[in-house]
């Protein structure tokens, strides 16, 4: 065995190795370590992906924000005319509406069902809420 300028033993081929002569990792830059290529691709590969999904996090927020300044309008519509905020009959048709989109589109329909049915709960919540005079007027607070 020999040792390198650093203190570190050397096997013959000149890998590094500790005092009982079993390969030690390497600090060096990505060519001598080949797997450093791949971690480097696999990490720039997921900061795109990640990159990806945060943009359609937001068009998937600033949609939710144009479906609630239509329900907002829906639920001033239904207060002035003193209409109840639910409407059992146009949820169901809207549930079996989104189950066939998401079954179209090979999105789990349980899924889409449980997501529209969160946003129906807020809808109504939020018609209530216009209708006894405790909603805004203005909408920014999900309607």
């Amino acid at each position: 065995m020999t040792t390198s300028n650093t203190g570190d033993a050397t096997d013959p081929t000149g890998n590094a190795t500790d005092d009982s002569g079993n390969p030690t990792s390497d600090t060096g830059d990505a060519t001598d370590n080949p797997g450093a290529d791949a971690d480097a691709a696999v990490r720039a590969e997921l900061a795109r992906l990640r990159d990806s999904i945060d943009n359609i996090d937001a068009a998937v927020v600033h949609m939710l924000v144009e479906r609630f300044k239509c329900t907002q309008q829906v639920g001033h519509l239904k207060a002035a005319h003193q209409l109840p905020p639910a409407d059992p009959s146009r949820e169901a048709q809207q549930i079996a509406r989104l189950r066939r989109l998401a079954e179209n589109a090979k999105l789990d329909p349980a899924f889409a069902e449980k997501l529209l049915n969160f946003i129906i709960a807020e809808v109504i919540r939020h018609h209530e809420s216009i209708a006894d005079g405790t909603g805004q007027a203005t909408g920014t607070t999900g309607e």
